[in-house]
């Protein structure tokens, strides 16, 4: 029998965990699935273990897990899936599919643009002295704030707005103080703060009292706080497409397998399925460093050495909302010297992200040969 389990990140703020039950009972209405569960990754109950033990309950013998999160950072890389293993050994005879996170989405575009309609703001009509700036919750995973910059960038394309400028309410940069700031300097009259945001929450309501400083600020501009996404129609739909996904196996992004992700998890020993109960006022910034080395040599018979350098960085960070960021370096070194009797040439590139040097040294004629280059290769 076939389960879903809805997984939201979870807040301090109650009024923000109900929404996300709501919320998921507006995207069970349109779904053929005889159980659906919602859990939680952390300050909520239930937990993701309570989430799995209660689909298996109900009679599942697969469950599709499906992150209600907007971009593939810290939660959907390592903690979804680890607790995802732990449901593949604590239940064996039971599958596990897992969907994917909102990522870019063309119809989250259209939310967006939905909701500064809501605000006022036509952004087919020319307006010269409109900024718009797009202010999410901030990672320190590069791939989800650069994701960030993307929507920024395919809004602008979209619309006929002067700027559509970038922000984060914590844990990178720039902050939403920054943002405005660069706003007011390109000039703009009027500053349309966009909330990339599913769900009510600390952050939000936050994000309300800063609008509030700005315009005392700047009382020379004019400041608009847009709705987040909340319950769109259109969210309900990427929803349900991402359930359909897990369901009918045509997830394109595979946790299970990621070769870096069963690596990382090697050194990584973090709980998240425990249940928080945080009646504190203050901030928690935690920050986790983990740094592996390892290197192999291997030995072939060519003539050039190439020296590959992997650092993958992955930083999970304890922020307002109790954000876990942990981070994990690996730095793969690999040597490897081969010796051929012709003389070719190799063009390697350069591979964004995994600043992979590739050396290729070429002996002058004249030259002694060295060892390795002379050795001969068994027929």
């Amino acid at each position: 029998m076939d389960a879903l389990l809805f997984v939201g990140h979870g807040s301090r703020d109650p009024e923000g965990n109900e929404e996300v039950r709501a919320f998921v009972r507006s995207v069970e209405n349109g779904l053929d699935v005889p159980i659906v569960e919602t859990c939680f990754l952390e300050f909520e109950s239930p937990s993701m273990r309570e989430g799995f033990a209660a689909c298996v309950a109900r009679g599942a013998t697969r469950v599709g897990v499906v992150p209600i999160t907007l971009f593939a950072a810290g939660h959907a890389k390592l903690h979804i899936p680890a607790a995802m293993d732990e449901a593949k050994r604590q239940f064996p005879g039971v599958e596990f599919i897992y969907s994917r996170p909102i990522g870019v989405h063309e119809l989250a575009l259209d939310i967006l643009q939905t909701r500064l309609a809501e605000a006022g703001v036509d952004g087919l009509i020319e307006s010269p002295d409109t900024a718009l700036l797009l202010i999410g919750r901030g990672s320190s995973d590069a791939d989800a704030n650069s994701d960030l910059f993307k929507i920024s960038r395919l809004l602008w394309e979209r619309l006929n707005v002067q700027w559509v400028e970038t922000a984060f309410i914590g844990v990178t940069a720039p902050r939403a103080d920054e943002g405005v700031d660069r706003c007011v300097r390109l000039g703009a009259k009027r500053i349309v703060l966009l909330p990339y945001f599913l769900f009510t929450g600390v952050l939000i309501k936050r994000l309300e009292q800063l609008t509030a400083s700005f315009a005392e600020t700047y009382p020379d501009r004019e400041f608009v706080l847009a709705e987040y996404f909340g319950f769109h129609p259109m969210l309900r739909e990427i929803m349900r497409e991402r359930a359909q996904e897990a369901l009918q196996g045509q997830v394109r992004m595979n946790c299970d397998m990621c070769q870096f992700r069963l690596e990382a998890m090697k050194h990584h020993h973090h709980d998240h399925d425990h249940d928080h109960s945080h009646h504190h006022g203050h901030e928690h910034h935690h920050e986790h460093e983990h740094r592996h080395e390892h290197e192999h040599g291997h030995r072939h018979a060519h003539g050039d050495e190439h020296a590959h350098n992997h650092e993958h960085e992955h930083i999970h960070a304890h922020g307002d909302e109790h954000e876990h960021d942990h981070e994990s370096k690996h730095q793969q070194e690999h040597s490897h010297v081969h010796a051929h009797a012709d003389d070719h040439d190799h063009e390697h590139k350069r591979h964004p992200g995994h600043e992979q040097q590739d050396q290729h040294r070429e002996q002058p004629q004249e030259a002694a040969p060295s060892p390795a280059s002379t050795k001969e290769v068994p027929a």
